[in-house]
């Protein structure tokens, strides 16, 4: 026993020393991934706490606000076309109980005047936009705006439609991201991925109210920020080139806290808060 001691304790050692230096300097073993665009700036869903989500009025007030990246989801219709929604079935945004996988485009209904900010509850958005939104519109709108797609769905033909882009961590990636870290390991294993997005854990059970009985747990959210919101992993990963997207942040106190935090770029309902706060921030630099 004393002998086996002897040299794995050293090799532990070793490896602990190792690992942390080369934590700190990814260089070493990484090449710095090259972004096209690096994003301070994210509107959720364009902006959902300041016009109706995911309408092209939304995405247009954000880039008036200077967004520098439009965050939206996306699903397919019955005819193949790919249509911007956060959710596949509309009631919550509609008040119809249909999927948009099960309508032709022509057939999709309008937004409510009226629809709840998802991570600022009790508050409402409204807008003169009521349509659904095709991803190829947004694009064409505006080409040289980075757009952030989530693909809300299982769907071979939804992905390929994606295929050529920059991707994020998705969640069991996520936790593969954790292992490695906490593990030692991760400064030795090469990331295809370009950004890490991930929830602010305290805005859960204050400005968003989860579904999940789970998260519903304070120790539970406790835990979760604690293991998550590491700030070594963060300056690693942005020294990697990946960038780290927290959301989402209606509030200062939020996207102080993001940016303590380590992340290179806020996601906000509220594209003029954001604004406001970076102007601020930028002139007291």
């Amino acid at each position: 026993m004393a002998s086996f001691l002897y040299f794995i304790l050293p090799a532990l050692g070793g490896y602990t020393l190792t690992s942390l230096y080369l934590l700190k300097n990814p260089q070493i073993l990484h090449k710095k991934k090259r972004a096209a665009f690096h994003c301070t700036h994210i509107s959720h869903r364009g902006g959902s706490g300041e016009r109706i989500e995911s309408t092209m009025e939304a995405f247009t007030h954000a880039v008036e606000q200077g967004t520098g990246m439009l965050e939206l989801d996306c699903h397919l219709t019955r005819d193949g076309h790919v249509v911007v929604s956060h959710d596949e079935n509309l009631l919550r945004q509609t008040g119809h109980d249909v999927t948009i996988s099960s309508l032709n485009l022509e057939d999709l209904p309008l937004y409510k005047d009226r629809l709840e900010v998802t991570f600022n509850a009790g508050h409402y958005s409204t807008g003169t936009d009521r349509k659904f939104t095709l991803l190829e519109e947004v694009f064409r709108k505006f080409p040289k705006m980075p757009v952030n797609i989530e693909i809300k769905e299982d769907n071979s033909l939804l992905m390929e439609k994606n295929s050529t882009m920059p991707y994020s961590f998705s969640m069991r990636r996520g936790l593969q991201l954790l292992l490695l870290y906490y593990s030692g390991l991760l400064p030795f294993v090469p990331l295809g991925e370009s950004f890490l997005q991930f929830y602010l854990p305290r805005i859960i059970n204050r400005t968003y109210i989860p579904e999940e009985r789970l998260l519903k747990n304070r120790m539970v959210i406790y835990l979760i920020e604690k293991l998550t919101m590491r700030k070594s992993l963060f300056k690693h990963l942005a020294n990697r080139g990946i960038q780290v997207h927290l959301f989402v942040c209606n509030e200062d106190p939020d996207i102080e806290a993001a940016f303590e935090a380590g992340a290179t770029g806020v996601m906000t309902d509220y594209p003029t808060l954001l604004t406001d706060y970076l102007h601020r921030h930028r002139s007291q630099d």
